[in-house]
């Protein structure tokens, strides 16, 4: 009986967190389902969840109707998506760990070069979409100052909020930003590792980079394997930093840096289908919940079997 007791005390001073958690995760959850199955335009979003239950006709309409305003460059939105997921993901994990490499090494001012890398990411995604949109300004960009006028690199001015140019203009402040935090979990993680594997390869006379590949990067596959998944899932559900940089959450980004968000919220207001829009949400939700659950059985073992 004092066991069970033991047992259930834990769990009876959580359940006010869990409460809480549910309320704030799954009400909104919920709600948004059912704004999927009801025709919720301009029409009928006076009368918001009272609007007329059509069911699973949103979802039908986006997924195979021609006319429906969604399908819109969705096709190009799923094309930058999935190119802006892999590339943001890698470069930012590869910096971060570079990054928290060179910070695990004992030099003068560390901390101060730590704290400065980490700025960043303190910086708003909404200044920093507003701060590069200017930095990329053809013009009078700073950018381009440095690079024509200073270094004498381009011969003329490049457009980068437009054209190709525009796919690197949404990258590079993306990884600016997020590679400080990859940098501090990997710092966290390098600090945690067993020092006698390195002792016993630096007496075997292994090199830096064989110990590295050998050793660090397999001790340090749950950790990686985890923030590869929530760079995968933030990039995916990118739009605080694209929507500033294009005219302040109105403007449309273009051929090349149109992501999926952006799109979504873009023709949803634009042609006030809100139910529609909340379909895709779902469907994006879904695909994502498909992808999480594939990604955690493929690492299942090394997350369970490595402890950092």
């Amino acid at each position: 009986m004092r066991l069970r007791s033991a047992n259930t005390f834990p769990w009876l001073m959580l359940l006010p967190a869990i409460g809480l958690m549910a309320a704030v995760n799954l009400l909104p959850i919920v709600q948004g389902f059912y704004m999927s199955l009801l025709k919720l335009n301009q029409y009928t979003l006076a009368q918001y969840l009272d609007a007329p239950f059509i069911g699973l006709d949103n979802y039908r309409r986006v997924l195979t109707d021609p006319a429906s305003p969604l399908r819109h460059g969705l096709g190009l939105a799923l094309r930058n998506t999935a190119l802006f997921t892999l590339v943001v993901s890698a470069l930012s994990i590869t910096i971060g760990m570079g990054l928290a490499l060179l910070m695990h090494r004992d030099f003068a001012g560390k901390n101060i070069a730590r704290t400065l890398l980490l700025l960043p990411w303190i910086v708003p995604s909404y200044v920093v979409g507003t701060l590069w949109g200017q930095l990329f300004q053809r013009d009078n960009g700073l950018i381009n100052t440095i690079l024509v006028d200073g270094l004498h690199l381009l011969d003329e001015r490049p457009f980068w909020l437009l054209g190709s140019n525009s796919f690197w203009a949404i990258v590079i402040p993306t990884v600016w930003r997020n590679a400080p935090l990859l940098m501090l979990i990997f710092l966290a993680a390098l600090q945690a590792l067993p020092t006698e594997p390195y002792e016993a390869a630096e007496l075997d006379g292994v090199s830096r980079w064989r110990r590295f590949v050998h050793i660090t990067l397999p001790l340090l596959k749950p950790v990686i394997a985890i923030q590869a998944l929530f760079q995968v899932i933030d990039n995916v559900y990118s739009y605080n930093i694209v929507s500033m940089m294009f005219g302040q959450g109105a403007g449309h980004p273009g051929e090349w840096a149109d992501l999926l968000m952006p799109l979504l919220t873009r023709q949803s207001f634009s042609y006030w289908l809100f139910g529609q829009g909340a379909a895709v949400s779902f469907v994006l939700m879904a695909l994502m919940l498909a992808f999480v659950a594939v990604w955690m059985r493929a690492f299942r073992r090394s997350l369970v079997s490595h402890e950092i």
